[in-house]
């Protein structure tokens, strides 16, 4: 009878744990990427038109923030959702018009819509795909 040493055997445990995570990773990536294709395929908002849209003139109702921090604006950073949208914007963000789940990007109008980041307002323009002409800006209240 042939005896092993321990270093053997804790070698071989270690090769077979191994072997073991590399095959439970492999599966599981596979099975991640296989899920992440079907959802991309059935998703109507990931698959973008031949050619988008044009809808005539609004008027498209919500509340004027920025790109970047949509419609939930830091905690801590002791601004305002006005002050902080035109902080953003300043710094490269695009004003967003946010109506629940849905966000438009705006263009034009930046000195109207400088005026009511922060509030509810009405906009009329020409919207093409997710993104509105601003003509006009109005607040609701």
């Amino acid at each position: 009878m042939k005896y092993r040493s321990w270093i053997s055997l804790i070698g071989t445990c270690i090769l077979m744990a191994f072997g073991a995570a590399f095959a439970f990773a492999v599966i599981v990536a596979a099975g991640s990427a296989a899920l992440a294709g079907r959802q991309a395929s059935e998703d109507p908002q990931l698959t973008s038109p031949a050619t988008p849209e044009i809808a005539p003139g609004g008027p498209y109702q919500g509340v004027v923030t920025d790109s970047r921090c949509g419609a939930r604006h830091l905690k801590n950073s002791h601004l305002s959702p006005a002050g902080c949208a035109r902080l953003c914007v300043r710094q490269g963000a695009n004003y967003v018009l946010v109506d629940g789940n849905r966000r438009y990007k705006l263009v034009g109008g930046e000195e109207a819509l400088e005026k009511f980041a922060g509030q509810r307002i009405r906009v009329s323009g020409s919207r093409q795909g997710e993104t509105i002409q601003v003509s006009s800006a109005a607040s609701l209240f």
